[in-house]
């Protein structure tokens, strides 16, 4: 796994002056649309919305993503606004809340981006927050200041959600399996040991962001218990996609000839079982809004 840099304070923590704290919110938000546009467009992924398909969703296509990241533009840069105040878990909290119902509303009601709003929400804080302190939002650091801040009240919180609220807590409790709020509180270990060591070998080798993305989400989908397959297709479904996406990296995934009828392939599979891997897709979000922090395309 390539090495990052972890946040130094670059002078004594005080508060920012107001416009260069508006500035780093709205700085930090931006990169949060960005990275979920780019999961949104990536095409290629197997059983996920792109712009010339639906995947495995009925409910939903891209020009509904398209509305769901306009709804939520404001939320980036006000949570990294409120990370800035060093909160607790509970304002950050009412901010995603308030976050999901605009989305709903602008989708008519589609979950596109719940995962999203909570795992990108929490990375913005966490951004604000290292700026607040004088300290560079580095990769590594942000997912570390996610855990060490609020870690334990995410683990806490999942208690206090009905399970009927969330498919992920649904398959949690079914399974047994950790889910988002177990991925977040630990700092989104998945996001540095299988996304980004595959993004970067990509995009070193090729140069290509695209192709550095795909390669991520499958190297996403065959280390994750994805809650999304194991949603709707049980352990059976979990397991088969899982196997395809490492049959896939085996072949030496995107760096491999005829690598895009093999991904296709996988697809078209995937679309038949209604399979579709959102728990590594948001995942995906998460690596895109990480690269972004340590300037890569």
């Amino acid at each position: 796994m390539p090495e990052f840099a972890i946040a130094r304070p670059l002078r004594t923590p005080a508060p920012l002056p107001d416009g260069e704290a508006h500035a780093q919110a709205a700085r930090i938000g931006r990169l949060a649309i960005r990275s979920l546009y780019r999961e949104a467009a990536l095409a290629g992924k197997p059983g996920l919305v792109c712009p010339g398909s639906q995947g495995s969703h009925r409910d939903m296509d891209f020009a509904t993503f398209v509305r769901s990241l306009q709804a939520l533009r404001p939320y980036f840069p006000a949570i990294a606004a409120c990370g800035q105040q060093r909160p607790g878990f509970a304002p950050l909290q009412t901010l995603g809340i308030a976050a999901e119902c605009e989305m709903l509303a602008a989708t008519g009601g589609v979950n596109t981006h719940r995962g999203a709003i909570f795992n990108l929400g929490l990375l913005c804080a966490a951004a604000g927050r290292l700026v607040a302190e004088g300290k560079q939002p580095a990769a590594q650091a942000v997912c570390m200041s996610v855990a060490e801040h609020w870690g334990e009240a995410i683990r806490g919180s999942q208690n206090d959600v009905p399970a009927a609220a969330s498919h992920g807590l649904i398959v949690a409790r079914r399974y047994g399996c950790g889910g988002a709020r177990q991925e977040a509180a630990a700092g989104f270990p998945a996001a540095w040991e299988l996304g980004l060591p595959a993004y970067s070998e990509v995009l070193a080798a090729t140069g290509d962001p695209e192709r550095a993305a795909l390669q991520a989400l499958f190297a996403l989908i065959a280390g994750l218990e994805d809650s999304n397959l194991l949603w709707r297709g049980g352990r059976e479904g979990l397991a088969y996609g899982r196997r395809r996406a490492s049959e896939f990296l085996e072949a030496g995934g995107v760096l491999s000839a005829g690598w895009r009828t093999h991904a296709d392939a996988i697809g078209s599979a995937f679309v038949a079982r209604r399979l579709s891997p959102g728990g590594s897709a948001d995942l995906l979000g998460v690596t895109l809004f990480l690269t972004g922090l340590q300037g890569l395309n």
